[in-house]
């Protein structure tokens, strides 16, 4: 298996889509911090193949592919497996419990030199090829007949545990046969060793199980029962043969019975059809009724056109006369005309009136106006009045202090004269007459004011009165339009008296024609009803005359319904006396063969009692006399399947007895103390076998690897074959030997499955504690093996100096988003 593309979304700390193309790549590395997300590519190859992964315990709970802030984590990966390209697909979903389950998975088969670098990476569900698996169960069978590896061998060959390995090197006997054990799966003999002992057991509880079943099929299946058995088959035929001998006799004289029977029920059933043809007791008077009811019904018709045609007379004098409606609208057209011209006189008056009001509150107006100017003109003189009073006493209070002789303040003139001071402030009477002069401007303006409300009420009542007198105008000239040229009131209303009783002569005359056409309907259905009953009589005479029509009746007279009731009663009765004869004879002939039948069936009963079987119900002899056969021949044949039984029972306990011997043998080898030891020193010898080669090709031919005693020791080629422990070799000679135990291990493991494909080996293991010069020894191990060009090598480390011998470099970076992937070189 060789990994090609792998697409990542939600999938534990790669939360945004996420893309590794490893198309080209036969040696890279995968570096970056610790706990950036290294590891977690390898999850996810091991994920989309087998649905769980390394870190997570081996177990099958997927919640550990989802990152913790989504809902869906998608992988898909895009490997090679026996030159065949294919994509493995795994969607888990958490749902609105927060339940977290695998709701998608798939496998595909691509096309020859399908390209991985064309993909986008957005639906990881595209249908990209043929279609191997559809669901999680499907995909893990699927996955490990394409790979060829289980899960446990996959991660053994492919994502190698290679501390497991350096611990194998240096373990004591004991911990490397466990370890040895635990990874080639060797307890599987311990299982073969189990499971022999049970068939054991299991083969020991079947022969005791089978000695009672066999012992009572012997017991039932003797021959003396055998022998009884078909004495009894003897008996049955001959009983069968001597019923098929007598049931002819039988069979004959029921036939008999059976034609007699029917020619005394044809004599009974015509004796039973002529007599009841009976005359019925209305058949003279229903003509006589249907006429008469014929003759009432065409009366009434005719009163019916009589009472129609003088429906018909009054409606077209209606139809004549004038539209009364018409007449109705020009009698009130003359009322409305009186009305008009009275409510005209009336809003003449009125509108004069109104005209008068309205002129003299006009002039009061006028005159309400001319005193409010004169108000306003008398305060306009006493405000100017007080202003002269003002600066006259501003002037006095400013010379109060004046002395003769001295400059004025206003002018800065000498003063020769100081004027005596007022006795009071001008302003005070100034004031009182402006008080006076705003007191009568007020209530000029007041009457002015209710003067102008008048004039308006006034204005308005009259251009009302104008408005209602001109609306009259026009109503009474309509009126007047409408009354030119038609008749006076008393016409009118004649003409009106006249069209009223018409109406009342047609109303009435509708009255009478409903009465008339209610008589002809009624009339009409006895008519009716009457024929119908004719018809129905005659009816039921062709009905009882067909019951007898194979009889040769007498013809019927169909015009006289009461004289071929009588003709065929007449007839009936002479019949049904000759009927009567001939029914007492078949009667009689009825129970003689009725007797004869009876003795046919005594001699088959007397069969069955002298053979000791039950009497059978009648016609039940021949079917009774073969189930007797079929239960003798029954019984026999199930003492010759039991004696069957009994043969192939033993031939069963022979080969329980053959199996549990070789169970027996097969459990007692493997419990031997020396098998696992020989079986774990053949794995033994084949897996240092395959490292010793590896190793030496690693180490350019210096190292062969060897075990004695079941300890390792490795050959030093290059110190003249010097043998040492393996607890002597430093951290890259470690290393090695490891790494080329690991990968003998994995090609045997893969030698298991013929279609295992190991094309590809990720070594996730730290490298930081080693030093430069180990580092150094690690690095061209790992440069030797990818050059080989046998397998696709990566490396899962966060040693710089490791990371930079490496052509190819897959940097993981992390933040508190996402961890994300860069590839360098």
């Amino acid at each position: 298996m060789r990994p090609l593309r792998l697409d990542l979304r939600g999938f534990t700390v790669f939360r945004e889509p996420t893309t590794v193309d490893l198309t080209d790549c036969d040696f890279f590395a995968l570096v970056g911090p610790t706990g950036s997300g290294k590891s977690t590519l390898l999850d996810a190859i091991c994920f989309a193949l087998y649905g769980t992964a390394p870190r997570w315990g081996g177990g099958k709970s997927v919640a550990h592919a989802l990152a913790p802030s989504a809902s869906e984590a998608a992988v898909r990966l895009i490997f090679e497996a026996g030159g065949t390209r294919y994509a493995a697909t795994r969607v888990v979903r958490r749902d609105g419990k927060g339940r977290v389950a695998t709701r998608a998975a798939g496998l595909q088969a691509l096309s020859p030199g399908f390209d991985a670098s064309t993909l986008d990476g957005d639906d990881l569900l595209d249908e990209l090829g043929e279609a191997l698996a559809g669901t999680p169960a499907e995909l893990d069978h699927a996955v490990a007949d394409v790979v060829g590896l289980p899960y446990d061998q996959f991660t053994k060959c492919v994502v190698l545990p290679q501390g497991d390995f350096a611990a194998f090197l240096h373990a004591r006997p004991a911990e490397r046969q466990e370890i040895l054990v635990r990874l080639l799966g060797l307890d599987v003999y311990e299982k073969v060793r189990e499971r022999a002992a049970a068939l054991v057991t299991e083969a020991n509880g079947k022969l005791a199980a089978t000695e009672p079943v066999l012992a009572e099929l012997t017991a039932a299946a003797s021959d003396e029962a055998l022998a009884a058995a078909e004495q009894r088959v003897d008996a049955a035929r001959r009983l069968a043969a001597d019923v098929e001998a007598a049931l002819p006799a039988l069979a004959q004289a029921q036939r008999e019975v059976e034609l007699v029977a029917e020619a005394t029920t044809a004599a009974e059933r015509r004796l039973t059809v002529l007599t009841s043809v009976v005359a019925p007791a209305d058949a003279a008077t229903l003509a006589g009724a249907a006429k008469s009811a014929a003759t009432a019904a065409a009366d009434a018709a005719v009163a019916a056109g009589t009472a129609e045609e003088a429906e018909d007379k009054l409606r077209t004098q209606l139809d004549d006369a004038p539209d009364p409606t018409v007449l109705r609208s020009l009698l009130e057209a003359h009322v409305q005309a009186g009305q008009l011209s009275t409510k005209l006189a009336e809003l003449d008056a009125t509108a004069l009136q109104a005209r008068e009001v309205h002129e003299a509150a006009l002039a009061a107006q006028r005159g309400a106006t001319e005193r409010e100017q004169s108000a306003q003109d008398g305060l306009d003189r006493a405000q100017q009045a007080m202003l002269v009073a003002q600066t006259a006493d501003r002037a006095a209070w400013l010379r109060r202090d004046l002395v003769a002789g001295h400059e004025c303040p206003v002018c800065t003139q000498p003063v020769a004269t100081v004027p005596a001071m007022p006795d009071q402030p001008a302003m005070n009477a100034a004031k009182k007459v402006v008080a006076e002069a705003e007191q009568a401007l007020t209530t000029a303006r007041n009457g002015r004011a209710e003067l102008d409300r008048r004039v308006l009420e006034a204005a308005k009542r009259l251009d009302q009165a104008t408005v209602r007198r001109e609306e009259l105008a026009r109503r009474a000239a309509e009126v007047a339009r409408l009354l030119e040229g038609a008749a006076p009131v008393p016409t009118l209303r004649a003409d009106l008296a006249s069209v009223e009783a018409l109406r009342g002569e047609l109303a009435e005359a509708r009255g009478r024609l409903r009465e008339a056409r209610e008589a002809q309907r009624a009339a009409a259905a006895r008519a009716q009803q009457a024929t119908e009953r004719m018809a129905a009589a005659w009816r039921h005479f062709d009905g009882v005359r067909d019951t007898v029509a194979a009889l040769t009746p007498p013809p019927a007279d169909r015009d006289d319904l009461a004289a071929a009731w009588s003709a065929l009663a007449g007839w009936a009765r002479e019949q049904a006396t000759a009927a009567q004869a001939e029914r007492d004879g078949e009667r009689a002939r009825l129970s003689a063969a009725r007797a004869q039948a009876a003795s046919a069936q005594s001699v088959l009963d007397e069969l069955f009692t002298a053979a000791g079987l039950p009497v059978p119900r009648p016609g039940a002899h021949q079917r009774d006399a073969a189930v007797a056969v079929e239960r003798a021949v029954s019984g026999h044949d199930v003492l010759l399947e039991r004696r069957a039984q009994a043969e192939a029972l033993r031939a069963q306990r022979a080969a329980v007895e053959a199996d549990r011997q070789v169970a027996t043998a097969l459990a007692n080898h493997l419990r031997a103390n020396n098998f696992e030891a020989w079986l774990l020193q053949e794995a033994l010898d084949a897996l240092v076998d395959g490292a010793s080669a590896i190793l030496r090709e690693l180490s350019s031919g210096q190292y062969d690897l060897i075990h004695d005693d079941r300890e390792f020791y490795v050959v030093d080629h290059h110190d003249a074959g010097l043998r040492r422990t393996v607890r002597t070799l430093s951290g890259g000679e470690t290393f090695q030997a490891s790494l080329a135990l690991a990968l003998a291990l994995a090609d045997q493991l893969g030698g298991l499955s013929p279609t295992a494909s190991l094309e590809s080996i990720m070594l996730d293991e730290g490298f930081g504690t080693l030093d430069a010069s180990t580092l150094d020894t690690v690095a061209a191990t790992l440069e030797n093996l990818a050059a080989s060009g046998d397998r696709m090598v990566g490396v899962v480390t966060h040693v710089q100096a490791l990371a930079e011998r490496i052509p190819v470099r897959f940097e993981i970076t992390k933040d508190a988003r996402t961890a994300r992937v860069e590839r360098i070189g």
